[in-house]
């Protein structure tokens, strides 16, 4: 069954695009490959430095947002012969963890959440925090090359001192490649967006933006193209940029996200 008969479908994941481009294919899709997310670079010298403050004066509570980013502090704390520093300095203060990832890999490093989130994502985070009074209260945030701007303005509004660590960033893509996936958006030449990173959904919006294009992207978003996440974090970006109708999957697979769009079209 081809659902995806003539649909042009847009991957701006830049890993496994070609595997994304067969699934289409196989559904009866066009896949056009327009990678919004460039490489990750490693902040070695700041986070460094952002280390040696957590070890140095502590805090009340630590955020860690991501696996991938809690394995990196602890690998620089070691590079730096500060490992045992590091998760002494942890072990002192409360935990919030967002997903199943972090949870397991802070496991390793003997570590236990004192919250953690109900549901993968960081609105999960800011309710697991409610219960907690943090006023004055200083926070490490974990980030994760992207910025979660609910969570910050939540420690904002609760008047919380916070300093926010991004082991990584993502350094931005190929400007003509999003140049062209911008027009064919805006232009209606697209039928569907996948995204299955935040850095993705922050980049394009980021430069939509700059360029005076942020009004015609989410009309286009509203009306013609269709947004489709690889899951929940990834929905909850598109989300906090304005895009209401977004498709995801259940489960978090890239086969499960195109899958789901035909659904969505069968529908």
């Amino acid at each position: 069954m081809r659902r995806l008969e003539g649909k042009r479908i847009a991957i701006t994941g830049p890993r496994k695009a070609a595997e994304l481009s067969v699934i289409v294919e196989k559904l009866g899709g066009i896949p056009l490959v327009r990678p919004a997310q460039g490489t990750v670079a490693v902040e070695k010298e700041l986070t460094e430095a952002k280390i040696r403050r957590l070890i140095d004066e502590g805090g009340d509570w630590i955020v860690f947002t991501t696996g991938v980013g809690a394995e990196m502090l602890y690998k620089t704390a070691e590079d730096m012969g500060e490992a045992d520093a590091f998760v002494g300095r942890l072990k002192r203060m409360k935990l919030a963890v967002r997903g199943y990832k972090t949870v397991k890999y802070l496991k390793t490093l003997g570590l236990a959440p004192t919250v953690r989130d109900d549901d993968g994502t960081t609105i999960g985070i800011v309710r697991a925090l409610q219960p907690y009074s943090m006023r004055g209260q200083r926070v490490v945030l974990q980030l994760y090359g992207d910025h979660a701007p609910r969570l910050v303005n939540w420690l904002e509004e609760q008047q919380a001192d916070y300093y926010e660590i991004l082991p990584y960033r993502h350094v931005p893509p190929e400007l003509d490649v999003v140049n062209t996936l911008l027009a064919e958006i805006t232009q209606g030449q697209v039928d569907a967006v996948t995204f299955t990173s935040t850095p993705q959904v922050r980049f394009l919006m980021a430069y939509a933006r700059e360029h005076g294009l942020e009004a015609k992207l989410l009309e286009a978003f509203r009306t013609c193209t269709v947004a489709v996440a690889v899951g929940k974090v990834t929905a909850e970006a598109l989300r906090d940029e304005g895009i209401e109708r977004v498709v995801a999957p259940e489960e978090e697979r890239m086969g499960s996200m195109i899958v789901t769009l035909a659904q969505y079209y069968e529908r």
